[in-house]
């Protein structure tokens, strides 16, 4: 099985790891401020700039980022050729 960068093998299942920039743009699709992201990922502020700055955190704290931008209705898109990216799950009412 090939990974790529932004995925992550666990247990057998490959889950992809949220990059920086998909961060902002998951914020930005949902309205979210970074006070609001990091409330709900149970950060401080100042980790949600950290990350979206690209520097290093602990993993368990990215996939709290990202585990809570999913349950808020993102969809993550792994790089397939043009990047990585974001969308808006269907059953998402702004």
């Amino acid at each position: 099985m090939i990974l790529h960068r932004n995925t992550v093998n666990i247990n057998r299942n490959v889950v992809l790891k949220m990059v920086p920039v998909q961060c902002k743009m998951a914020r930005a699709a949902l309205g979210l401020g970074v006070r609001e992201l990091a409330e709900a990922a149970q950060v401080s502020p100042d980790t949600i700039a950290r990350l979206e700055r690209g520097e290093e955190l602990k993993p368990r704290t990215i996939a709290a980022v990202q585990s809570a931008l999913e349950a808020a209705g993102v969809e993550f898109i792994p790089e397939n050729g043009g990047g990585p990216g974001v969308r808006l799950r269907r059953d998402v009412k702004k």
